[in-house]
């Protein structure tokens, strides 16, 4: 369980941040040489919605701060030109790769090509498949969210918000991604041990606002009788609530809805009783990753997973934190 006393806070703006798992051996990893600034390469998937845009902006505020050069690539949402991105940067001979792999098994070339050209590599935000590259072995860290606990937290918060009674649409993310792949398992393996959560209807919307409007649509229309909608990000939630009232119903109302990250306009329909609750995932990671490879660069252990500790906001809260939403 992890407790506010294990909690490793990052720069003020930054992300609250837990060792877990086994501890990386820098023996087996490329070395990285202690130095005053850095040359860092970002390998963004893509910048198509606002938590790839904020993630983006503090990469770059803490580089500016810092006074480390960054090289920022934006993949568009191709995990083939993500590789080839990763590629360009050890051409280019940086120093640290920062990559936030579009999905688990395409990423892997990429990983393993950094190690073998020295190059010290930490995934940001998602998640590479476990059997083919391992963190402490492979590549230094994961910084990252739990997204089965968020996926849990809001299969949670939905189940007490429905009685335990609900025809349930599932939003997904992009497919193949560890975040669409975990919140799918942590929502599932909750709603296991309450038979009347079931899910009818579920299909990815890709994170994307209009791509999850249009789903949404179609999977309502084929399931009329829906009373709750699980989606996995805030801007499919935002595509499907704009299709509800399109359609006449009330969000909030006719179904109840739980989302994940922590958007402005989500945070703003929960104030607004549109939405139950959302499960936060935080995007500036700025500070947390470079604090990471600043502590690599000294020679210190670094813990495998580096966990961003998320809140959950409700209607209860949701002023509160509407101040850091994004």
């Amino acid at each position: 369980m992890i407790t506010r006393r294990t909690l490793l806070t990052a720069s003020a703006g930054g992300l609250a941040l837990a060792g877990l798992g086994s501890r990386a051996f820098a023996a087996e990893l490329a070395k990285l040489k202690q130095k005053d600034t850095y040359k860092i390469g970002f390998a963004q998937t893509e910048s198509n919605n606002p938590w790839r845009l904020a993630q983006t902006a503090s990469m770059k505020d803490e580089a500016a701060k810092r006074g480390w050069q960054l090289v920022y690539t934006d993949a568009a949402g191709s995990a083939a030109k993500q590789v080839a991105d990763v590629r360009s940067m050890i051409a280019q001979k940086v120093d640290v790769i920062l990559l936030a792999p579009r999905e688990e098994k395409p990423l892997i070339p990429a990983v393993m090509e950094a190690k073998k050209a020295g190059i010290p590599l930490f995934l940001i935000d998602r998640n590479v498949d476990a059997t083919l590259a391992t963190a402490g072995k492979d590549y230094v860290a994961f910084i990252g969210s739990d997204f089965v606990k968020e996926g849990h937290q809001a299969a949670e918060a939905l189940t007490k918000a429905v009685n335990g009674q609900a025809k349930i649409i599932e939003l997904q993310g992009s497919t193949g991604s560890s975040p669409a792949n975990d919140r799918m398992k942590g929502f599932a393996d909750y709603i296991k041990d309450h038979p009347g959560m079931q899910i009818i209807a579920s299909q990815s919307g890709d994170f994307a606002r209009d791509k999850g409007r249009q789903v949404f649509e179609t999977l309502y229309q084929a399931h009329p009788d829906a009373t709750a909608l699980y989606s996995h990000n805030d801007e499919m939630t935002m595509g499907a609530i704009a299709a509800m009232e399109a359609a006449g119903k009330v969000p909030g109302k006719d179904l109840i809805i739980a989302s994940i990250d922590g958007t402005k306009d989500a945070t703003q329909a929960l104030i607004d009783g549109k939405v139950y609750v959302v499960v936060e995932c935080n995007p500036k990671f700025g500070p947390a990753a470079f604090d990471a490879v600043q502590r690599y660069g000294r020679g210190e252990s670094i813990d495998t997973w580096l966990v961003n500790v998320d809140r959950v906001f409700t209607k209860e809260n949701a002023a509160e934190y509407m101040p850091e939403a994004y």
